[in-house]
């Protein structure tokens, strides 16, 4: 049997993104072994991918070289003889794992110096000609020869599946708080980079009101991190904490997250792995970009509606607005979003 191993990226969304070279990994080996390593943040997305065997969780911190872990988990993965290993990050830490364990044929984009850990290395485009993030990683499977090139130019769609425990686990907690789970919308109103991606919590309230005000009973949900529960409570405060909008932001593990993504109405989100996750499970979803690129990182669904200003000052990228104003999110009403959520569904 060939055993592939798949070190995963450290970022939700990029996780998300890697579904579809696991996909095509499967095509060109029906009869392979996938296991991913992954930190327990990302673990989840590939426990809701159906072409991996096994996820084997390692608590690698960023920037920490952490070598007798390193070594430790090495001793433990050479004894699974894998043949192949996929190196998505392009750290040079995360490439020592794989040549550590033996793992003849280790392949990954050239990157900080690991010259050697990676022995069949693709060339990294610089971020102006990179393609989305999805197309990046499936090129990868052009390393090694098959019967059939992959053209890298073409869109894929990243796809999950809800893990059956971790339905039953959102059901009950749905259950316990007497929500009925066909009316839920599901507001993310965090992003991990900073404000310019964050649309203003004022106008998240502001959608949550209009949404019950229209249909009485609608469930709204605030979903998130344990550090967006005080952004959580501002918005629930300022819909005059209305019985029907919860937060649960740090509430849910991420399974159960994507568990409640998956049986949502409508998911509204910011730019995030949360907006990711919503489009590989392929629900009605408005997206709301401000100092990122949609035409970079878009929700891969044709259920996605992208909010864009496409001001002559963006895409910033930068984590605090530059000029001040923040006009890129600010100037996207919940009017204009409210009219988005009723048309994607």
């Amino acid at each position: 049997m060939n055993r592939i191993l798949i070190i995963a990226p450290n970022w939700i969304g990029d996780a998300v993104m890697s579904q579809p070279l696991l996909a095509h990994l499967k095509v060109i080996y029906p009869q392979s072994q996938i296991d991913v390593l992954a930190s327990p943040w990302v673990a989840p997305i590939y426990r809701a991918c159906s072409e991996v065997h096994q996820v084997i969780e390692a608590r690698l911190e960023h920037k920490q070289l952490q070598w007798g872990l390193r070594k430790q988990l090495a001793n433990q993965l050479e004894l699974n003889q894998y043949t192949t290993c996929y190196v998505l990050p392009n750290s040079l830490k995360s490439a020592l794992i794989p040549w550590l364990a033996n793992i003849p044929f280790r392949i990954g984009y050239r990157g900080e110096m690991r010259f050697g850990l990676i022995n069949l290395a693709l060339d990294n485009p610089s971020k102006v000609n990179r393609p989305p993030m999805a197309n990046h990683y499936l090129a990868l499977a052009n390393s090694l020869e098959h019967s059939q090139e992959i053209d890298t130019n073409k869109p894929v769609d990243p796809k999950l599946n809800i893990s059956p425990a971790a339905k039953e686990s959102i059901s009950a907690k749905l259950q316990a708080a007497v929500i009925n789970e066909n009316l839920i919308y599901v507001l993310c109103p965090g992003a991990e980079y900073g404000a310019t991606k964050r649309w203003p919590a004022d106008h998240f309230a502001s959608l949550a009101q209009q949404l019950i005000t229209n249909q009485s009973d609608a469930q709204v949900i605030i979903l998130g991190s344990k550090g967006d529960h005080a952004l959580g409570e501002h918005i629930k405060a300022e819909a005059n904490n209305d019985s029907r909008i919860y937060n649960w932001c740090g509430k849910t593990s991420l399974d159960e997250a994507i568990a409640l993504i998956g049986v949502s109405k409508v998911l509204v989100s910011n730019d995030s792995g949360l907006m990711h996750i919503g489009a590989a499970l392929k629900v009605p979803q408005v997206a709301i970009f401000g100092s990122s690129d949609p035409r970079h990182t878009p929700p891969l669904s044709e259920k996605a509606k992208v909010l864009w200003l496409n001001l002559p000052c963006s895409p910033c990228h930068k984590r605090e607005c530059p000029l001040g104003h923040l006009k890129c999110l600010k100037d996207i009403l919940p009017i204009t979003v409210l009219g988005a959520i009723q048309t994607s569904h």
